[in-house]
């Protein structure tokens, strides 16, 4: 009896940091529904009141490493989830760390399709490797565009 108790508190333990881990990031899914949220906001409240919640981290749209950003369609960032520094920057010109253009390539799947994913190279701020991203895009009004990423595997 005392060796199924043993196994079993074993495998819970074993298990346990696989779970942690995949819990530590968020999923496509997760990403998708956070731009969801983003576009419902912006449909009952508005843009300004949109912006300043994305930016001010305020209404669920901060979670573990995901986060929205909203640029106009000219590659102005008018809000950011985690780098306030960056509202009101054109970042058109924005490369990823493999030359990729990243708010054009946005921009682009937002005119032609009006939602997609862009997948890029983008330094991890904890291991400071470039690391594998996605960013799911959707048209935010007719104006903008709100994107949220996610790490890939």
């Amino acid at each position: 009896m005392n060796k199924v108790i043993l196994w079993g508190m074993l495998c819970i333990f074993s298990i346990t940091p696989a779970i942690a881990q995949i819990e530590k990031y968020g999923s496509k899914d997760e990403a998708v529904a956070m731009v969801k949220r983003v576009k419902t906001m912006f449909k009952k409240q508005g843009a300004r009141k949109t912006f300043k919640a994305v930016t001010s981290q305020k209404y669920m749209f901060k979670d573990r490493d995901l986060y929205p950003f909203i640029y106009d369609l000219k590659g102005i960032n008018v809000a950011h989830g985690v780098k306030e520094v960056l509202v009101g920057k054109n970042l058109l010109e924005l490369r990823d760390g493999e030359n990729v253009p990243l708010l054009k390539l946005m921009i682009k799947a937002v005119k032609n399709k009006g939602n997609g994913w862009v997948n890029y190279k983008w330094p991890n701020p904890v291991t400071g490797n470039l690391t594998s991203k996605s960013a799911y895009v959707e048209k935010l009004g007719k104006d903008y565009f709100v994107g949220v990423g996610v790490y890939r595997n």
